[in-house]
């Protein structure tokens, strides 16, 4: 069995191709003409030992919103996809992820149900690089899990350096994410009492 998600996406705004593989190595090949974001999404790939394609062509001229929102979206498609039933997951996960002086929480459930918990310190820095809008990174993770259908907690308890604290999110996020999908040769079939996710 594959769990492999290939989503290509096309808007007036944006042209994105993802591929993911679950049980990857953690190969990255990640271009979205949005530095710190590619830099992000390398840590997913890596830390989450996923392989991860994703090239995305958007209207940079105007911002990078519309680049990011729709690669995420498309993240999270080709991770449901990938996916599958979910049969034999472990299901639930969490990690703590300390980067210097940021610490951060993650904890997932493989639900099927999309929701988001997302919490920051006061007065994070607006920009990392000229290009990230730190209001971005909330706006990933809900475009990620109202693809994915995943339920995420995110709660970064301190921090000082905006960089550190977006990136421990990210690395919490693929560890998180690595053991929620993993196989637990104890669960047999749908790990929900309802037999589906």
């Amino acid at each position: 069995m594959t769990r492999k998600g290939r989503v290509e996406r096309g808007t007036a705004e944006t042209r994105v191709l993802v591929e993911i593989d679950l049980d990857g190595t953690g190969l990255v090949d990640v271009a979205t003409g949005v530095g710190f974001f590619d830099h992000m999404l390398a840590q997913l790939g890596k830390h989450g030992s996923f392989d991860l394609t994703v090239k995305t062509a958007g209207d940079l001229h105007i911002d990078s919103h519309h680049t990011i929102e729709d690669t995420s979206i498309a993240l999270g498609q080709a991770f449901r996809e990938a996916l599958g039933d979910k049969a034999g997951i472990r299901r639930f996960a969490d990690a703590s992820i300390p980067l210097d002086e940021a610490l951060a929480q993650v904890t997932v459930d493989v639900s099927g149900r999309p929701y988001l918990v997302h919490v920051e310190p006061d007065g994070m820095a607006p920009m990392i690089g000229p290009e990230y809008d730190t209001t971005m990174t909330r706006h990933i993770f809900e475009s990620f899990v109202s693809n994915a259908r995943v339920a995420l907690h995110v709660h970064v308890p301190y921090g000082r350096n905006a960089h550190h604290i977006v990136e421990a999110q990210f690395k919490a996020l693929a560890r998180a994410l690595r053991d929620a999908v993993a196989f637990d040769p104890k669960v047999h079939g749908i790990p929900s009492t309802k037999g589906a996710l």
